[in-house]
């Protein structure tokens, strides 16, 4: 339970980089990409435990948590970028 509250709160962070990584327009706005982020970190954390690169005790890396989030936040900016425009 506390393992997905982690990953809930970090990805609020990986939310904000992942912004900062990927500038521009999104369809959502900024409340949409923190979402986003969360969501990138949770399957960043599951993926990463999947292929056993993380202990059962262990966080998402930091570096799958943006990944998952950078991949995730392109994704909707193809899918629903042009809908917004």
């Amino acid at each position: 339970m506390f393992a997905v509250l982690g990953w809930i709160f970090f990805g609020l962070i990986v939310g904000v980089i992942a912004k900062l990584v990927m500038p521009g327009h999104d369809p959502g706005g900024f409340i949409v990409t923190i979402l986003i982020g969360i969501a990138g970190s949770l399957i960043g954390g599951f993926i990463g435990h999947a292929l056993g690169w993380y202990g059962p005790q262990q966080g998402a890396g930091f570096f799958m948590s943006l990944l998952g989030a950078v991949i995730l936040l392109g994704l909707y900016r193809v899918f629903f970028g042009r809908a917004a425009a």
